[in-house]
């Protein structure tokens, strides 16, 4: 991208800002470059799904990621208050544990054939830890993991009519699930995340925004993050930490992010209009394994916890993952707007790594 600061991609409708130096400037900037855009729905939604999620009263206003006005830094305070680095810490015996539970069941199933270390291993623990992180009970996992697949695919996928149906009613059953805690922390609020939000004084709609794409983000984008870097370890004696930091660098889960232009403004030497919807490249283009988490007054608040749940993961799985080997080449992929990574990783014994030297 040198010499070409930003380009507009006619198949995407955006324009991509890829060199590190300017995606930076544009993220340090959210007046000129607001997040309005950022969890609007890539592919335009047919008038059957709008009509699903209306009946459940669907709304995202402007919160966390897509807010730049005033009610932004209460509602972060408030949020970042359970990602404090002393409550991520402390989360690390349970993180192994759950991890290390997974990776037994891992263990045992290669005695009989292949096994996805994405659905035994890397889906799981990372919903539960920000879960016990957010003093959320009584929370259906399976069913949070769908909510949060599907709402991944409908906001930042391709779906034709068809599949946005299907989607549509997948995100408005997880919009009905939170309306209904919200109700509950009305009548009793307590020190959960639904009774902090509460008590802070948003609406209905702006505490259900808050934690629809906080328990999608707080996990889902883990879990793929895990996935990626478990497909590069396999074979491999590295330090988990050094891993991590290299898919954070050249893969991570989240790989793009959006802004749109206040007004007529400059990227570089090219003049950008009023309104222009751009797509920032946060890994894979030279910049540090950080940019992958955002910078400024919308940087990811989990960055420390994705980064320790990697870690965790890759260091208690090392032991399988010096005894497997890829069955695909190639796995599948989820490939979305700004979500990419296997959608499974499907591993089994290697004779050669299990013979004695």
């Amino acid at each position: 991208m040198t010499g070409c600061p930003a380009r507009y991609d006619e198949e995407l409708g955006l324009w991509a800002v890829d060199e590190p130096a300017e995606v930076r400037e544009v993220l340090l900037d959210p007046e000129t470059f607001r997040p309005d855009n950022a969890v609007v729905a890539h592919s335009p939604l047919s008038v059957k799904a709008l009509r699903v999620l209306s009946g459940v009263g669907f709304a995202l206003p402007p919160t966390l990621a897509n807010n730049a006005g005033p009610s932004h830094r209460p509602i972060r305070a408030a949020v970042a208050r359970f990602f404090s680095p002393a409550r991520v810490a402390a989360v690390e015996p349970l993180t192994r544990r759950l991890v290390a539970e997974r990776v037994d069941v891992a263990l045992a199933g290669l005695r009989s054939g292949p096994v996805d270390l994405v659905e035994v291993i890397a889906a799981e623990p990372p919903a539960l830890v920000v879960l016990d992180m957010l003093g959320l009970r009584d929370v259906d996992v399976p069913a949070l993991k769908a909510w949060s697949r599907d709402s991944l695919e409908l906001f930042w996928g391709w779906p034709d009519e068809d599949r946005q149906l299907e989607l549509a009613h997948s995100a408005a059953e997880f919009y009905g699930w939170l309306r209904k805690r919200v109700v509950a922390a009305r009548r009793l609020p307590g020190e959960d995340l639904f009774g902090v939000l509460v008590r802070l004084g948003l609406s209905d709609e702006e505490v259900c925004a808050v934690a629809y794409f906080l328990l999608i983000a707080g996990q889902e984008t883990t879990t793929q993050l895990i996935s990626t870097a478990f497909l590069r370890m396999i074979g491999r004696v590295d330090d988990a930490a050094a891993v991590v930091e290299e898919v954070l660098r050249e893969s991570s889960s989240v790989p793009t992010w959006r802004r749109v232009t206040a007004g007529v403004t400059t990227v570089g030497d090219v003049e950008l209009p009023a309104g222009a919807p751009i797509l920032l490249g946060l890994t894979g283009h030279g910049g540090p394994a950080d940019l992958a988490f955002g910078l400024g007054i919308h940087r990811c608040l989990g960055a420390g916890l994705a980064r320790l749940e990697a870690r965790v993961a890759l260091e208690t799985a090392a032991p399988l993952l010096a005894v497997v080997q890829a069955v695909e080449a190639e796995p599948p992929m989820i490939e979305l707007l700004s979500f990419r990574a296997p959608a499974r990783v499907l591993v089994a014994l290697d004779p050669a790594r299990l013979q004695p030297c």
